[in-house]
């Protein structure tokens, strides 16, 4: 614990932090729980004394009640929708894709802490990284003020976008859309391995092969085995559709 307020000694830090929340409308009570929400695995690994801590593990127990507020909303709002198409909707609006969009559009990317490397690398622009905010930035709503405060922001920023997603059919995450691709041009089902683990087990990477049969369509290393296969997908179904285009 003592190694982690040295995150919160900066005085420039907390400052950027304040303004943050401020032209958020939140008034906080622990500024520390949202400096936390913004500290990138590189810094930790660079600088243990710095924070021992990064936002990565925020993301687990927002996942649970993001989806909880979505469900809840949609279960209101349309009373009339099947429940596999609620679960299509609601799976859109999580999406790291839709996430990374509320974090560019509330500039999260700018208060990111991120070692010098990931600095030049353009990790800034990094939608999952972006995506990871989003989640992070919530349990530290959640964990601070609580769920009244937390499902305002889901609704404010994440389920705004509702609309713009059923206009433009943004319903279908890539791992189903390959599959359907797949399945209609060659009559396969694409697999997933992990065929590569690195790193120690509470901080590991995973690399991902998506195939079709013994052919590789793409690969993608992550550390959350779920995000490389979603990002193995997208990029394997960009990569089809732009070779059949050919």
């Amino acid at each position: 614990m003592v190694a982690r307020q040295e995150a919160i000694k900066n005085k420039q830090l907390i400052k950027k932090i304040e303004d943050l929340l401020m032209v958020l409308w939140i008034e906080y009570k622990n500024i520390e729980h949202y400096i936390l929400a913004f500290i990138h695995r590189s810094i930790v690994n660079e600088r243990p004394d710095f924070a021992p801590e990064h936002n990565e593990r925020l993301e687990f127990l927002w996942d649970a009640v993001l989806e909880l507020a979505i469900t809840n909303n949609l279960f209101r709002d349309f009373s009339a929708k099947p429940e596999w198409e609620l679960t299509d909707i609601r799976s859109a609006l999580v999406r790291w894709k839709n996430l990374a969009k509320v974090a560019r559009e509330l500039w999260f990317h700018q208060y990111l802490i991120l070692w010098k490397w990931e600095e030049l690398s353009w990790w800034r622009e990094n939608d999952y990284l972006l995506a990871n905010v989003v989640e992070a930035f919530l349990w530290a709503l959640y964990l601070d003020l609580w769920i009244n405060y937390s499902t305002d922001f889901v609704n404010k920023f994440i389920y705004s976008k509702l609309d713009d997603i059923l206009k433009n059919n943004l319903t279908k995450d890539f791992k189903t859309l390959i599959q359907e691709y797949a399945q209609a041009k060659v009559d396969i089902t694409p697999t997933y391995r992990v065929l590569e683990e690195s790193g120690p087990d509470h901080d590991k990477n995973f690399l991902v092969w998506v195939f079709l049969k013994e052919k590789l369509v793409w690969k993608w290393n992550w550390w959350s085995k779920k995000k490389a296969e979603e990002k193995a997908a997208e990029d394997g179904y960009s990569n089809l559709i732009s070779n059949n285009k050919n």
